[in-house]
Order: structure tokens, then sequence, then C-alpha cells
């Protein structure tokens, strides 16, 4: 049995691809009334919360594996990494981020502060180091559809942007069959870097009409998060990590993805292809 400790864009499509291999698998969430279609493709669906440690041992009972995934609260999940330790969990596989421990960004303090309990655990584990989801670019959707446009404070900087799909498949991937992956760090991206700029005009083929990027300030694009309904500290978070974009933080790529897959990373082009109706 493989616990998904979330089902979020990365949790969701993880089970999703388990169950079509018609593996076991079990997601723990808060409201079980969100998954029904994770619950009818075969999934197990356990009631919990990652602040309740005793809900956490009980959607771990049974569990060889585990796809670690969640909004990156220390807390949250280091109660799931004891639970598996206490269970004797064979393997987690931790989807993270570029973490460290002298972040500017919060979010990825966490992330370190996390990896670090788990690397203190002894549980053989993988990590997954994701460059920028290609997904965060549906936050900006209602923006483009209406305004025919969108801004960030990333600049001109370049991301090698990587669809939470091909995250998801790689974490079903090593959660079915770890064993040669424990003790890896994985980067994953797509196949190229692109800016916003470049975003702009995909969407601008795609939709058939201009599609016009603005860079903005950091407190100009935080402002804009929190009036689009972001809460502030996450609003900040973002902001600063788009902000290090436009310095070059996010400018890298690899061929993990292929090489794990066996296929190409998703495109922006095939992500933008797939979502475009959102952005219409």
């Amino acid at each position: 049995m493989i616990l998904v400790t979330t089902a979020g864009k990365v949790g969701s499509e993880a089970v999703r691809l388990l169950r079509e291999q018609d593996v076991p698998v079990r997601v723990l969430v808060r409201d079980p009334d969100k998954v029904t279609a994770l619950a009818g493709a075969g999934a197990e669906v356990a009631e919990g919360d990652l602040d309740v440690p005793t809900s956490v041992d009980d959607a771990m009972a049974g569990v060889s594996a585990v796809v670690l995934v969640s909004p990156a609260v220390p807390a949250q999940e280091l109660n799931v990494v004891a639970s598996a330790a206490r269970a004797g969990a064979g393997h987690v596989v931790k989807v993270t981020s570029k973490a460290s421990a002298d972040s500017p960004i919060a979010r990825r303090r966490w992330q370190a502060e996390i990896e670090a309990g788990l690397a203190a655990s002894g549980i053989p584990h993988t990590l997954l180091r994701s460059n920028a989801y290609m997904q965060n670019v549906l936050a900006l959707a209602p923006a483009i559809a209406k305004t025919s446009s969108f801004g960030s404070s990333a600049g001109k900087g370049r991301t090698g942007l990587t669809d939470a799909r091909d995250v998801a498949a790689v974490a079903a991937e090593i959660a079915a069959a770890p064993a040669r992956h424990a003790g890896q760090t994985y980067w994953l991206t797509g196949p190229g870097l692109i800016s916003n700029y470049d975003v702009a005009a995909v969407l601008s083929k795609l939709l058939g009409r201009t599609i016009t990027y603005r860079e903005l300030t950091f407190e100009e694009n935080k402002d804009a998060m929190i009036r689009a309904g972001v809460p502030g500290p996450i609003a900040e978070m973002n902001a600063q990590a788009f902000s290090l974009t436009a310095g070059g933080d996010a400018e890298w790529v690899t061929e993990d993805v292929p090489s794990l897959l066996g296929r190409p990373a998703r495109s922006f082009g095939q992500f933008a292809a797939d979502y475009g109706a959102v952005f219409s």
C-alpha cells in the first residue's frame, strides 16, 4: 500500500497514475467528499489531518511507501515522517523544491527543515526537487481571460518550468519501485527555459489574440496577488520567488524527467494546449 499525503495537483495525479497501474494506494484528506473521483478509481480514502498525529498513524497502517507532498508546513510533514518511522514504512518520496536553510524565502527554509528531519529519521527516501510548476500560471488565468495581460516581478528571468503531472508521474514511478532510488535527489524540469515573455507568446498563439506581459516590482506583484485573494504571507513568498527568478535563480534544466519516465517532459506549449479553455 502506498500513502499519498494530500490530494493537490501532484498528489491527485500520483494517485490516479498508481491506480491506472492497479497499485494499491491510499490518500489522506480532510474532506473525503472532494476526492470522490479518486475513490471511484479504486483509491482508499483516509480522512485525517496532518496536524493530528493519530490520524496520520491510522492512515499509515500497512503502508510500504509514502509520497510526501503538502504545502511544506514543517510540523505537518514531520508528523508524517515520524509516523512513517513508527510504522516501519520502507520509503518516502519527498516532493520538495530548491530548499535552503538560509534562503530569504520562508517556504524554502521550511523545506530544508523537513528534509533534515527526514534524513535524521533513517527512512530510505528520495527527494524530488521541482522547478516552478506550469500549473502556477493557472492562477493568472482570470486576469488573462479578462484583460489579455498579466504581470510578475520575475522580469526577464527564465525558468525550467515543469508540469506538475510529470512530477506526479515521477513520484508514482519511484513509490511503486523505490529500491534503486534510495538516497537519490532528482531535479525535475520541463524541456527548456522560458520567460514570461515566452509564456505570453505561447498563449497569444494558442488563443488567437495578443497576450501582454508586464514587468512588476516586488511590491506591485505582492499587492496584486493579495487583491486576487492570495493570503499575505503566501503572496510575499511567491513575489520573493519571482524576484529571485529575475536574477536567474530558476534558470536550470535537467534530463531527469525523461530519464526516469522514458519519455520527454511536457513542454509549456503542451501544457497550455491542455488547459487552453481556462485562459479563454
